[in-house]
């Protein structure tokens, strides 16, 4: 009783005329980013970050939250349409969405992936509101030296999933971890590598920094790409599956929402692990693994509902423990500092109507994104006619008034400017600007707890491994370590033999 009693709760804050309006935007312009190559959640975000100043703060998440799940939806659009992914959890769908397109069959394509997408995130809220009150009881029990040994778990499986390789994504955790020691030493009242520049005696500016790595750095990337897409030329007409489509599809549908919700909740995870992870089981499944490639239904079912699962149940460690499970979510932690609101447990116990209006939106959101993707999947298609080198003056204006509009300086401008030039070299790089994100948001809650733990201690260190939950933590950090190390080091001693 008490699930629906805290639903009813939820429904009474998302149902509100204006919190209705911005999950409407959110997803609306989740689906158009979605749509749009190049430009994904991620960059969407950080852009619209220093507009949630001025919302309310379920306002604020429900819009940044119908923005992430709705970009899932959009960006099957072009995956299907197009040949090419909207979104990164996308890319597996354009291997058989293509070839069904090709077939004269982008209708049902397009409505599989939307029927997916909405039944996955159904089922993700509800996985989502049930989860939420143990995980949080549980959190509740939780020391410094357990938050500590906690995060350090989930920094090391960020960058064991990320993308690169897993020494360059400790290297990247490790600097955005010291770029979070900028500003004033909480414990001592000293400046720490702020240089004697005013404005960074508070620290790195969380907003200029997203917005210069993950947007305009993004829009610079873009520009060198082709604005020429191919797009099919047959009418998309017959969006209804036939019987033997639903016959293929919801098997598919219930194993990647399955898969989707519990990889979602990993750090690193979300929606593109779940997303390929699903079409590989998919394949391995099937009776018929050769139709793969060649437009099997089965293909976009399978992992249209993992990535949508996903990216919902990637909430799930955020609101209750605190730890982002990957780097929108570390953009949350960021929104959610800018009105004050300290992820984690006390988010259910002191703003319940928050932490509950979040998750009653997200079912909200995904009835309107139904009702959103198939009826304007024509619009969406002419959208891809417009060429990118028209939109991108417009958004990086829009960006940069936005950044300005935070402390009304130029400052933030100038920073925002300096780190466009270290993403794109990062891009250009290949290092993995994720991992980074994550060290910076995670990186003051590390040192925090870590000094707490060592204040309760009188300095003894090993206070981190006589706690029988901290110790299990880190152990099952340093065997992630090892697993991901052990194919190297194998390697490494099979070419040392043949020399």
């Amino acid at each position: 009783m008490d699930l629906f009693h805290n639903l009813a709760i939820g429904f009474s804050t998302a149902a509100q005329p204006a919190n209705l309006l911005y999950a409407f935007f959110g997803c609306l312009l989740g689906t158009l980013i979605g749509v749009l190559p190049g430009l994904g959640p991620l960059a969407t975000i950080a852009m619209l970050l220093p507009i949630t100043y001025a919302l309310p703060p379920d306002s604020a998440l429900i819009m940044l939250a119908g923005i992430y799940y709705g970009a899932q939806y959009g960006g099957s659009t072009t995956a299907i349409v197009v040949n090419l992914p909207g979104e990164s959890s996308s890319v597996v769908t354009t291997i058989d969405g293509y070839q069904m397109a090709k077939q004269g069959r982008a209708g049902v394509a397009l409505a599989t992936a939307a029927i997916g997408s909405f039944f996955a995130g159904c089922v993700a809220t509800l996985a989502l509101a049930a989860l939420a009150v143990p995980l949080t009881a549980t959190a509740l029990l939780f020391g410094p030296k357990e938050f500590f040994a906690l995060m350090i778990l989930g920094l090391i499986l960020a960058s064991v999933l990320s993308s690169g390789p897993f020494i360059e994504g400790i290297g990247m955790v490790v600097l955005g971890m010291l770029l979070s020691l900028v500003g004033t030493d909480l414990s001592s009242g000293t400046q720490r590598f702020a240089f004697g520049i005013p404005q960074l005696f508070d620290g790195l500016d969380f907003v200029p920094l997203a917005m210069g790595i993950f947007g305009f750095a993004e829009i610079v990337k873009n520009l060198e790409q082709d604005d020429k897409l191919s797009l099919v030329t047959q009418k998309i007409a017959n969006l209804f599956p036939t019987r033997d489509d639903f016959r293929r599809m919801i098997p598919a549908m219930l194993r990647g929402t399955a898969l989707g919700t519990l990889l979602g909740v990993l750090p690193g995870g979300g929606a593109v692990l779940s997303s390929f992870a699903s079409y590989t089981l998919e394949k391995k499944l099937s009776k018929h693994p050769e139709q793969f490639g060649k437009g099997a239904i089965e293909g976009v079912a399978g992992p249209e509902s993992a990535n949508n699962a996903g990216a919902q149940t990637s909430f799930i460690p955020l609101l209750t423990l605190g730890v982002p499970s990957n780097v929108v979510m570390a953009l949350m932690v960021g929104a959610m500092n800018i009105h004050n609101i300290q992820p984690g447990p006390e988010v259910m116990t002191k703003n319940p109507t928050l932490f509950w209006g979040l998750i009653v939106s997200m079912w909200i959101g995904n009835l309107m994104l139904l009702i959103l993707n198939l009826p304007l999947v024509g619009l969406w298609v002419k959208l891809l006619t417009i060429p990118y080198r028209y939109l991108f003056p417009a958004i990086m204006v829009f960006c940069s008034i936005g950044v300005y509009s935070i402390n009304s300086g130029t400052f933030e401008v100038y920073e925002a400017a300096v780190f466009c030039v270290f993403g794109y070299a990062l891009i250009k790089l290949q290092l993995p600007a994720a991992p980074l994100l994550l060290g910076l948001v995670l990186g003051p809650a590390i040192e925090e707890n870590f000094r707490r733990a060592m204040v309760l201690s009188r300095g003894d260190v090993s206070v981190l491994v006589t706690s029988p939950l901290s110790a299990s933590l880190l152990a099952a950090a340093a065997i992630a370590i090892v697993l991901i190390m052990l194919p190297a080091i194998r390697t490494r001693r099979e070419e040392a033999l043949q020399e």
